[in-house]
């Protein structure tokens, strides 16, 4: 069979090693930022899609079946995202006389509302939180609001993501919510109507991995637990869920079971909880119809690929397996990395990988030595897998991991990983999803430590501009001094080390060295004698009396005009980075005077994007 990975970046990678491994050909799809992706050359075969724009790509049905057409592709994997959860999609593929790798066409639809989902959830006795969606008036939303008590969480009826979600904890606060769910709802997903939701206070997220086959068999492959998230973005996860009564455990599985066998659901799929962490009470929150991020911590703990399992189910056979043969050995846990600077509020981060130096774990990854971060998709730029007999052991396995990963010239968030494992509520097991709103984070993951370390690297093997760069420990003229820049511009003048004791894992790339230093992997250039630095007082500031892009993006939507009024709140720019929008204001009231970008502009970081009348600017 030959197989058509309607993806990108790891997932497609991790299908089409299975799919190889099964002996079936593979055919990769790409838009032009991934020409020279690693998904493109592990592929049996790969066809160019078009530009970046995902309209135009990785979201474009007629082009997508095009490609299958001209190679002979016998099935579709849509992997996870784009549109793995659109039910004309996976209907035009079936109507081309191609096997979908997926659930049915109607079980993706009536899961893809919110609304209809909550319905059937009620039919089929699983339990819901209590909310309100019978109209979409503001005043009738509103009134619901009261009646189900404050605060209440208001979401989008259409998609996921964690976008269209906002929580309004107030009377007061609600109007601005609402409008700004709906909003982000129609621009995300073509749907503004929402549902108003009893708030749980301190939610765990807990979800349940599904696989069904097309002869009515539904079996459950356990629990994960995901509450580590972020702007309802989750950040790590581990199975099974820790911390569940065994109860609770065999209630919240056996009501998967039954929610997905009331719609005859036919592949894999995870439904999705609320747990109340007060009583442990639980609730429905959705249906992913589709593989997870995630589904790796359940393939580690159960020994199954749920990718085979998928193909299994789409050729039409049964499964193999039995409820009983279900069992689960130890614990699994999986960070996701992202190109993202936590330091600075998780700000999307963009560069070339350098010096990748990988740890003795499950590596399921988009990235190798020289691949191109770009600001135009997913930041999870790779996933670290770890397996234990226990969860602390696990945890141990992750925390060398982390401290073994080295990934050079971009910023990740393995810092963050590193600090949270070690964080007391990890430990204890007693993550909420309001965990990261509630907790202070580090504002420096070591900065000035790991500079100490690169100048230890720097004078030990006379790195850059003062030695070789073949990693052997040569003897070379002392200095004073040893001036490094770190991926930020940020100088650090340090004492050159008389007895310099290189750390463990590090690397040398011309003058660029990187360290890590727990966890985190920073990178710094060495500046040669003849080199003079100066801060960049320009950098992410641009010029004055104008709004700039703090990071490099995509411009979404321009709403303004030269000669309008505005005020200082009132959205200037908005910008698209990695899949998540960013509004920009103006910071002040003024007049606008220049707008220099158009929508579907690439834009750097500090990048001037419209100016304001100085005389009037306030």
């Amino acid at each position: 069979m030959k197989i058509l990975i309607a993806n990108r970046g790891e997932i497609a990678r991790r299908i089409n090693a299975t799919a190889q491994r099964l002996g079936h050909q593979t055919v990769a799809v790409y838009a032009e930022p991934d020409r020279d992706a690693p998904f493109t050359r592990e592929a049996t075969e790969a066809v160019l899609l078009g530009p970046a724009s995902l309209a135009e790509s990785y979201l474009s049905v007629e082009r997508i079946l095009a490609v299958a057409n001209e190679t002979n592709a016998d099935a579709i994997h849509p992997g996870y995202g784009f549109l793995s959860e659109n039910p004309g999609f996976a209907e035009a593929v079936t109507a081309a006389g191609l096997i979908w790798v997926g659930p049915s066409p109607h079980a993706i639809r009536v899961m893809g509302s919110k609304i209809e989902a909550r319905q059937l959830a009620d039919q089929a006795g699983v339990p819901t939180i209590p909310g309100y969606s019978d109209s979409q008036q503001p005043d009738d939303l509103a009134a619901a609001a009261q009646q189900l008590g404050y605060p209440v969480l208001i979401k989008a009826a259409a998609g996921g993501g964690g976008k269209g979600i906002r929580i309004a904890a107030e009377p007061q606060a609600f109007s601005a919510a609402l409008s700004e769910a709906v909003s982000e709802a129609e621009r995300s997903f073509a749907d503004g109507r929402v549902i108003v939701e009893r708030f749980i206070t301190r939610p765990r997220h807990i979800e349940v991995q599904v696989v069904g086959d097309k002869h009515g068999h539904v079996l459950d492959l356990g629990t994960r637990e995901c509450s580590v998230q972020r702007r309802y973005q989750k950040l790590l996860e581990e199975a099974p869920a820790p911390n569940l009564s065994p109860n609770v455990d065999r209630e919240l599985r056996a009501a998967a079971v039954r929610l997905a066998e009331s719609i005859g659901y036919d592949s894999t799929g995870t439904v999705e909880f609320v747990v109340d962490a007060n009583d442990e009470s639980f609730f429905f929150l959705e249906m992913n119809t589709r593989l997870q991020v995630e589904h790796p911590v359940t393939e580690e703990i159960t020994g199954f690929d749920l990718v085979e399992l998928q193909l299994l189910v789409a050729e039409g056979r049964p499964l193999t397996i039995t409820q009983a043969d279900v069992a689960f050995q130890g614990h699994a846990i999986e960070a996701r990395i992202n190109a993202e600077d936590p330091a600075t509020g998780f700000t999307p981060q963009t560069g070339t990988v350098t010096g990748l130096r990988v740890p003795s774990a499950r590596w399921d990854a988009a990235i190798t030595d020289g691949s191109t971060i770009t600001p135009h998709y997913d930041p999870m730029i790779a996933k670290l897998i770890v397996h234990g007999p226990t969860r602390t052991e696990a945890t141990a396995a992750l925390r060398t991991a982390l401290d073994e990963l080295l990934i050079g010239g971009v910023v990740t968030n393995t810092g963050f990983h590193r600090w949270l494992i070690d964080h007391p509520n990890f430990v204890a097991a007693e993550i909420t999803t309001r965990f990261l709103d509630e907790t202070s984070l580090p504002d420096d993951y070591g900065t000035f430590e790991a500079a100490g370390l690169a100048a230890e690297v720097s004078t030990a093997i006379g790195a850059g501009p003062w030695g070789g760069t073949d990693r052997r420990f040569t003897p070379h003229r002392p200095s004073r001094t040893v001036m490094l820049v770190d991926q930020h511009g940020v100088g650090h003048e340090l004492p050159d080390p008389s007895h310099p004791k290189p750390p463990a894992n590090f690397s040398v790339r011309g003058s660029d060295i990187t360290v890590n230093y727990r966890g985190q992997s920073f990178t710094f250039t060495r500046l040669s004698r003849s080199q003079q630095w100066a801060p960049d007082v320009t950098s992410g500031r641009g010029e004055a009396n104008a709004v700039t892009a703090p990071f490099p993006a995509v411009i979404a939507e321009v709403p303004v005009v030269p000669g309008q009024i505005v005020s200082g709140d009132e959205p200037i720019v908005v910008i698209e980075a990695m899949k998540m929008l960013h509004t920009l204001t103006a910071g002040g009231n003024g007049t606008v005077d220049e707008v220099r970008v158009t929508v579907g502009d690439q834009v750097e970081s500090g990048q001037t994007l419209v100016t304001f009348r100085k005389e009037t600017n306030a």
